[in-house]
């Protein structure tokens, strides 16, 4: 056979052994828009899409502990167990166990306050860093208000508290970044208790040994996922031993701990305010939206056909949206006052003050909206968001501003003093009450 002819055999016989490949389309073709909403093409509406498979389970969470406005105000309390409860299981908290108390590592004094680095140990190889701003008005015999703050995504606890470093060995900022939370707070003469997010700051890795400005969040969030836990969970259980240590502090006032929360920090904030019943008041200094729907609806694919995610691994609690949402959270600490400052749907914070009428507090929930958003006629309204966005637009129908997202000082610190100053207000009567008796009371030889 000539050497033509065999080789040409060669080629139909391999032409028929392989299989049969479907041409790719040409990325010229795709259009995204065309694929933002999951949506089937067949006539009986069922997906082969494994995505659009699970996208309709999606869209069937009914989350149990969700916020009911209708249920009868009796039946507020046992609902706000019930959330607790859930919140219980799904933080996975380690036993109590015996841990030895923090230990104070260095103080050096500032202007009008002093500043301590301790070191908190949950776990027995563990060794966890926070600071504690002391005002020096704050005493055993005139305690303080005590603000617990908890950073947002790649921020450390040196930078609210306008520290430059973690060892203390340089003189503060004299002009703080705009997150200095706790900064500002001790200059009001309140405490401030500092803390990192875990995997952040001092909490960090070779990344900050590698003189990176971002943290390895979601490694760690795999770790412990694996290991049927969650970096919430983690990240939660962490504070929530500092937060024992500090309601026990001489020099605050145990009946005024206030939880202040940025960015990030806001969702352990709403873990810490769900089990702890004795907190007092609330800063919630992100934009609030329902995490599901954000997932349901968020959907609109890239040029190159990638879905994107909701959120980062770091969030992710398995479990969660089967039993609330960021909102039904917020309605559960009703009647505590809180104060959310970079806006959100109106369909929301409706739903937490009614939460709060329900508790006989009306006054003690606020919400902001950003500036761009100010006006309601520029809001998106209604009940439920289109599905098919991609983030830029999700975020422009749930009214966030991206560029406006820092600690609303400006806002949030004569929001705190009004609260006080109320109760001080409400407290002079009983006083007087008192002091009018006494001084009609025969005196005692």
């Amino acid at each position: 056979m000539p050497l033509q002819t065999l080789f040409r055999s060669t080629l139909l016989l391999l032409a028929c052994c392989l299989p049969a490949w479907t041409a790719s389309p040409s990325p010229a073709a795709f259009q995204p828009s065309e694929w933002a909403a999951l949506q089937s093409s067949r006539a009986d509406r069922r997906h082969t899409s494994s995505r659009g498979i699970v996208q309709t389970m999606l869209e069937q969470v009914r989350p149990a502990c969700a916020f009911q406005p209708g249920m009868p105000p009796e039946n507020f309390p046992s609902w706000r167990e019930q959330v607790r409860q859930a919140m219980k299981k799904l933080m996975k908290f380690p036993a109590l166990q015996e841990i030895h108390p923090p230990r104070l590592v260095k103080t050096v004094p500032r202007q009008g306050y002093r500043v301590e680095k301790w070191e908190s140990y949950p776990f027995p190889n563990a060794a966890v860093p926070f600071l504690v701003l002391v005002p020096d008005s704050a005493t055993p015999q005139r305690p303080a208000p005590v603000l617990f703050c908890i950073p947002g995504s790649d921020q450390t606890k040196e930078e609210l508290a306008a520290e430059t470093s973690a060892e203390l060995e340089n003189a503060s900022l004299p002009r703080p970044g705009p997150n200095a939370m706790a900064w500002h707070y001790v200059r009001e003469g309140w405490v401030a208790v500092v803390v990192d997010n875990a995997g952040a700051g001092e909490q960090g890795d070779a990344e900050r040994a590698a003189g990176r400005a971002s943290h390895d969040y979601d490694n760690l969030a795999r770790l412990l996922l694996e290991m049927d836990w969650s970096w919430l969970g983690y990240t939660s259980y962490t504070d929530q031993c500092i937060l024992n240590w500090v309601k026990k502090l001489p020099f605050i006032q145990k009946n005024h701990i206030i939880l202040s929360g940025f960015s990030l920090g806001t969702e352990p904030m709403m873990v810490l305010g769900v089990l702890n019943p004795d907190i007092y008041a609330f800063v919630y200094n992100d934009f609030l939206c329902r995490t599901l729907e954000r997932a349901q609806t968020m959907t609109k694919p890239s040029a190159n056909g990638s879905r994107p995610a909701p959120n980062s691994i770091r969030h992710l609690i398995p479990g969660f949206w089967q039993q609330f949402d960021f909102p039904d959270i917020v309605a559960s600490l009703a009647p505590r006052p809180v104060i959310c400052t970079e806006g959100g749907l109106d369909r929301d914070f409706g739903l937490i003050a009614q939460a709060y009428r329900m508790a006989g507090r009306e006054d003690a929930f606020r919400f902001l909206h950003q500036p761009r958003f100010a006006d309601p006629a520029k809001r998106w309204q209604g009940e439920r968001l289109p599905s098919g966005l991609d983030r830029t637009e999700f975020f422009r129908l749930a009214n966030v501003d991206p560029r406006n997202h820092f600690f609303k000082k400006d806002a949030v610190i004569p929001w705190i003093k009004s609260l006080l100053d109320a109760e001080q207000t409400a407290e002079r009567p009983a006083d007087s009450q008192q002091q009018a008796a006494a001084a009609e009371s025969p005196a005692t030889p």
